[in-house]
């Protein structure tokens, strides 16, 4: 099973919140940026592989969540590693 970072799972779970589909975003984000965007983007977004700012600034005004700092993505992964 392929890893989500912490900004991954956040919009997933959002996703599941507002009873919207991973579709339903790229096609959100696509218009909201007129920039290329699609499932396999999506997933390196979802695994921390790309973190894009004009990408990650669209799918936090899309879902209406807080942008990701820097700090942030840090304290998660410190907490994570605290628990192996």
């Amino acid at each position: 099973m392929l890893k989500v970072c912490p900004f991954g799972k956040i919009v997933k779970k959002k996703l599941v919140d507002i009873d919207k589909g991973q579709d339903w975003l790229i096609n959100a984000v696509r218009a909201d940026t007129g920039l290329y965007f699609d499932h396999g983007y999506l997933q390196k977004i979802f695994r921390g592989d790309l973190a894009t700012p004009s990408i990650i600034r669209s799918i936090c005004k899309v879902l209406d969540i807080a942008y990701p700092t820097e700090s942030e993505e840090k304290e998660e992964t410190h907490e994570r590693t605290d628990r192996i």
